[in-house]
């Protein structure tokens, strides 16, 4: 098998280098042909001088072409059967590869992994959410009323708990752009990404076209990988504009401007009345004592509606109040998030 691992970065050079080595750590050893496809869509000069030294080939197009753009190109360069998509920001855990290979020698035809949003593999990250009419006004109203808001959280949570309590590869085309395994047959039946998305949603649209034309995807839970999650886009002053024109172009192609025209009124009409968010304390959560009480979840998400969310499984009462990894608090703000526990 020959495999073309296609990693495209922006002003991330020290994350690409770390997500170059895990990736070498992770096929010594496997006897697997890699062409390495390393698209350089910005670095100073230091930055250059960091990736020469990396046993790849960087491709520097002259210009950010975004990330679909980026893997479109590295796609381009490469020849081999089996392509691996990669963010800067992911830290493949030790046969998170191979066991995503696996999947697509099994039948799949896109495969992604578990992942997880500190090294210490305690809060696992959501799966992508599900793009239909439905969620989507689901989640427009769920920022209006607390009522709204509780339903949505219930819908979401039965989706992730699927996902994450997975044992065998699990169906599934809610799978993360920032590590996508896939055959190139599929690749050319789909098309490359649309490089219209200048940022997010563009593995998002590739995958409702696969799914559409009614190919396999796979969601891995034996293939781990840890995302440093939002760690390329804060080198991007416009990426929250950029979410919102690519949101909006999303919606426009895959539920037609009648209804994206729908779910703006409603969102400008309707007053905001969502429960107010719940920060965790300082000191820490602190969690029931009742043996009874467990298992339980805490989720934590930057948003105050509190979904998507990261969340930790707690088996037993712990000994100390319950706080984030001290490495996502070097990261994150943790006023920014809202925390709820929940049965």
């Amino acid at each position: 098998m020959r495999l073309a691992v296609i990693l495209v970065h922006y002003h991330t050079p020290e994350l690409a280098a770390a997500a170059v080595e895990a990736l070498r750590a992770d096929l010594t050893g496997t006897g697997i042909e890699v062409e390495w496809r390393l698209v350089d869509n910005g670095s100073d000069e230091a930055g250059r001088a960091l990736l020469a030294a990396l046993p790849v080939e960087r491709i520097e197009p002259g210009a950010n072409l975004g990330y679909a753009g980026g893997v479109n190109l590295g796609a381009e360069r490469s020849t081999a059967e089996v392509m691996v998509l990669m963010n800067p920001d992911v830290i493949v855990q030790p046969g998170c590869v191979p066991a995503l290979l696996g999947a697509l020698e099994g039948g799949a035809d896109v495969a992604g992994p578990r992942f997880w949003w500190d090294r210490g593999r305690r809060l696992l990250q959501p799966p992508s959410e599900v793009r239909t009419r439905r969620e989507e006004l689901a989640r427009v109203l769920a920022g209006k009323r607390p009522a709204w808001a509780e339903r949505a959280r219930r819908r979401w949570r039965r989706h992730a708990r699927r996902h994450w309590e997975a044992r065998e590869p699990l169906p599934s085309f809610s799978l993360s752009g920032s590590l996508l395994a896939l055959r190139r047959s599929a690749w050319e039946a789909v098309g490359p990404f649309d490089a219209g998305y200048r940022l997010y949603f563009e593995e998002t649209d590739w995958l409702l076209r696969a799914e559409r034309r009614g190919l396999a995807g796979r969601y891995v839970p034996a293939a781990g990988a840890v995302h440093l999650y939002g760690q390329s886009a804060d080198r991007e002053p416009r990426a929250a504009e950029w979410f919102e024109e690519s949101a909006r172009r999303f919606r426009r192609r895959w539920y037609g401007p009648r209804f994206t025209g729908l779910l703006e009124g409603l969102d400008r009409r309707l007053p905001g009345r969502a429960a107010a968010a719940c920060g965790i304390p300082p000191g820490g959560l602190r969690l029931p004592a009742e043996p009874s009480a467990y298992p339980l979840w805490v989720e934590v998400s930057p948003s105050p509606l509190g979904l998507p969310a990261a969340a930790e499984r707690i088996a037993a009462p712990p000994d100390e109040p319950w706080n984030l990894p001290a490495e996502i608090l070097e990261r994150v703000p943790a006023a920014s998030l809202t925390v709820r526990v929940v049965a």
